[in-house]
């Protein structure tokens, strides 16, 4: 195994793991942000209403995305059993 194929492999995997998370944490960052503009506006500075929407909307997200972000996860793991056999040798 040569280290350009490593790194490969490792590229690869960096990917797999920013597409997949990516959608769940810019909505939470969006909501996050929206919930700091009206904190700011309304002067309500609680610290936990914060938690509730992003909450709210990342499950909301993970349940739109989650087929997408399982068959990205599946056809990358299937990828990488499917060439094993470069691996070890």
């Amino acid at each position: 195994m040569s280290s350009e194929f490593v790194i490969s492999m490792a590229e690869s995997g960096v990917w797999t793991v920013l597409l997949v998370a990516g959608p769940l944490l810019i909505i939470a960052l969006g909501l996050g942000l929206l919930v700091s503009i009206f904190q700011a506006t309304t002067q309500i500075q609680e610290q936990t209403l914060a938690f509730i929407p992003k909450i709210v909307g990342v499950l909301v997200a993970l349940v739109v995305f989650g087929p997408w972000m399982l068959s990205y996860m599946t056809n990358f793991a299937y990828q990488i059993f499917n060439n094993l056999h470069r691996y070890i040798g």
